[in-house]
């Protein structure tokens, strides 16, 4: 199956995006060649893996799907989770399967052991790591080697005003040969235009994403997009997600929307062509985080 430049994340859906808008999401990301459709057990009380598994009936799609947010990285939390999802997705094999989130107290080399166990049993074809820092990412690689098998994926969140991936991350996963699906592209909808016209949405609805974006300098950071794609004649979330997308290691934004109109932007970012020149402006609007070593001088 080809890579197409984006992937559709369900984590709104059956949530803020009920049933119908959902389907319809997902009908318009088929229709522009989207097939990765990524979800997780945690999301919307398991109404966005119950509706990608419906989606997935009827239409040749590759399923992400992510556990062990809550709970633990141990055995018996991960098989637990990992049953549930497969009866909410309807299907025995999974495409991509995550760890949610590094569990400091449970050993890489158990959650490890459990993931190389169901894919040598053709359960899921590839392993991924999900919100883990770099080092977690190359530990559990040789962990995962020893094992006869490896990190596939990385799923770290990465927009706009959200940078850090470009530390290490994502140098890493292009060195490792590992794919790296980033989610939140639009900053929470913060790049998206709509908070300055007095929308609202997570930021508004979600005090986690309220204090993810609360700080000045990402709020300017929008205006400058807003105007920058003015003056371009574009929508400002089609220029977030294209420069996601368009940095070196050429990560896969994962797109969201509560509904088709929303997805229109993001959808387009698929066709856009980012120049030198407009990459080069939308990466002045925030600050780069400083590199990995201390040795600014030389950066």
């Amino acid at each position: 199956m080809t890579q197409h430049p984006l992937a559709f994340g369900a984590m709104q859906c059956g949530g803020r995006a009920d049933a119908a808008q959902s389907m319809a999401m997902f009908d318009a990301c088929y229709a522009a060649g989207i097939r990765h459709f990524d979800t997780a057990w945690i999301y919307t009380d398991g109404a966005s893996e119950t509706l990608v598994g419906q989606f997935a009936k009827a239409h040749d799609i590759q399923i992400a799907t992510k556990i062990g947010y809550t709970g633990g990285a141990g055995r018996a939390n991960l098989a637990a989770q990992f049953d549930t999802s497969r009866r909410r997705l309807g299907c025995d094999h999974i495409d991509l399967l995550y760890l949610h989130r590094f569990d400091p107290d449970t050993a890489l080399q158990e959650t490890l052991e459990v993931f190389a166990d169901w894919q040598s049993r053709g359960l899921i074809a590839r392993i991924g790591l999900s919100n883990f820092a770099a080092w977690a990412v190359m530990k559990a690689q040789g962990v995962a080697a020893a094992l006869g098998t490896r990190i596939d994926a990385i799923q770290p969140m990465y927009s706009l005003v959200k940078r850090q991936a470009e530390v290490e991350l994502l140098p890493m996963a292009a060195d490792q040969g590992i794919t790296a699906y980033t989610y939140s592209p639009l900053g929470g909808g913060l790049l998206s235009g709509k908070y300055a016209a007095g929308g609202a949405g997570r930021l508004t609805e979600d005090s986690r994403y309220a204090a993810r974006y609360s700080q000045g300098a990402m709020a300017a950071a929008a205006e400058g997009l807003a105007r920058l794609a003015a003056e371009m004649g574009t929508h400002p979330a089609t220029l977030a997600v294209a420069w996601a997308k368009c940095h070196p290691a050429r990560p896969v934004p994962l797109i969201s929307a509560r509904n088709t109109e929303q997805l229109a932007p993001s959808l387009a970012a698929a066709d856009y062509l980012m120049t030198a020149e407009t990459y080069a402006r939308m990466a002045a609007l925030y600050p780069a985080p400083p590199p990995a070593t201390d040795r600014t001088e030389e950066a």
